[in-house]
């Protein structure tokens, strides 16, 4: 599941053309958490995955589902 919502979050950080940097202001979360969270090492609370996906204009729940392949 962290791996699955930080490979989401990278990718919709992207989208929206931003840096880790940018969501971290943002967001309220350090660099280091945003870093640490796209590589599938943390494991976020719901209050931060609401945070996130506010700033990535998003759902919380676009951030744990699946993609869909191709």
């Amino acid at each position: 599941m962290r791996k699955l919502v930080g490979r989401n979050a990278r990718r919709m950080r992207v989208l929206c053309g931003l840096t880790q940097e940018q969501l971290s202001e943002q967001t309220g979360l350090t660099q280091q958490y945003i870093s640490g969270l796209e590589q599938g090492r943390r494991n976020p609370t719901i209050l931060t995955l609401f945070d996130l996906a506010q700033a990535l204009r998003t759902t919380p729940a676009a951030l744990i589902t699946p993609e869909e392949v191709e």
